[in-house]
């Protein structure tokens, strides 16, 4: 499976209407903890963790696979799984991924909120950034903001933006990471924190790259996705992975993930993704997602 990239860029009219959408939708971000859980140093309170992603078919810009997974705080259990097969339309664009994937995502919630509501999760893991976009508004975002729940940004590559680079001062900085828990600052060239890289496992040099996506603070987003993490991935987006299988997909054809950087190609990523069925191909409904997108502009 692979994050794609359509051929046939969208119109520049396009562009100009997503990028007055995203700053409609970045005014109701809310950067610091809303929930008393949140506040506890042991989570007190906390007991369903969720987890989205969509990943695509490997050679194919169009077939994907939406998933939600809600795991048992703090013994990271599956409580909830859903997993479907869904016909992507929107090209993807850097800076825009949210357009293209994030229909498919709120549409997930919403089958859990009517099927399952005792299961809602308490907070959101999105395989992607929040806050480091280059208009600080990236899918953890967006989706934070159009289902009004708690969404933390974990990426597993740094974007680059606002001056954040992998070069040689960046890989020092990964060398000082000595234990799991470390972490030092994402700051880019403006001042502004932007997110934080952790080491989230011991036997891993390689860091996450954790942003606020929406109502959480970013202290607050490092110490959950630390908490998260058996391995280097955090469960509520590891843990569907051991359902390849079911899949027909095998540990070989999947690769390391992350929101492409601008410039790049498309990259090869994991999928999260643990159901006991597949759906047919389903578009999103564009009613309701414009309906959200509106309540949340105007709200």
């Amino acid at each position: 499976f692979r994050r794609g990239a359509m051929s046939g860029p969208p119109a520049a009219a396009t562009l100009r209407r997503w990028e007055r959408e995203q700053a409609q939708l970045q005014a109701s971000v809310v950067e610091e903890d809303t929930e008393e859980w949140q506040k506890d140093s042991s989570f007190r309170g906390l007991e369903r963790v969720g987890g989205v992603d969509l990943s695509y078919i490997k050679g194919d810009d169009t077939s994907a696979c939406a998933s939600l997974v809600v795991l048992s705080y703090p013994a990271l259990e599956v409580l909830y799984e859903d997993c479907r097969m869904v016909a992507v339309s929107a090209p993807y664009v850097a800076g825009f991924l949210a357009f293209r994937e994030v229909p498919f995502l709120v549409e997930a919630v919403q089958r859990l909120q009517q099927e399952q509501p005792k299961l809602k999760p308490q907070v959101l893991l999105v395989d992607g950034n929040g806050l480091l976009h280059p208009r600080g508004f990236g899918v953890a975002c967006h989706l934070g903001v159009l289902t009004d729940l708690p969404c933390i940004g974990v990426a597993k590559n740094l974007l680059q933006v606002d001056g954040l680079v992998r070069d040689e001062l960046h890989r020092e900085q990964i060398r000082s990471l000595q234990r799991e828990g470390d972490t030092f600052p994402l700051t880019g060239t403006s001042g502004r924190v932007l997110g934080m890289a952790l080491r989230s496992y011991n036997n891993s040099c390689k860091p996450l790259y954790v942003s606020v996506g929406h109502r959480v603070c970013l202290q607050t987003a490092v110490r959950l996705v630390k908490s998260c993490c058996r391995y280097r991935i955090p469960e509520p987006i590891r843990q569907p992975d051991e359902c390849f299988p079911s899949l027909g997909v095998t540990p070989q054809l999947v690769a390391g993930a992350g929101q492409p950087p601008r410039g790049a190609g498309p990259l090869e990523v994991s999928v999260s993704v643990r159901l006991p069925r597949i759906g047919p191909l389903v578009p999103p409904c564009p009613a309701t997602f414009a309906l959200q997108l509106l309540g949340a502009a105007l709200s």
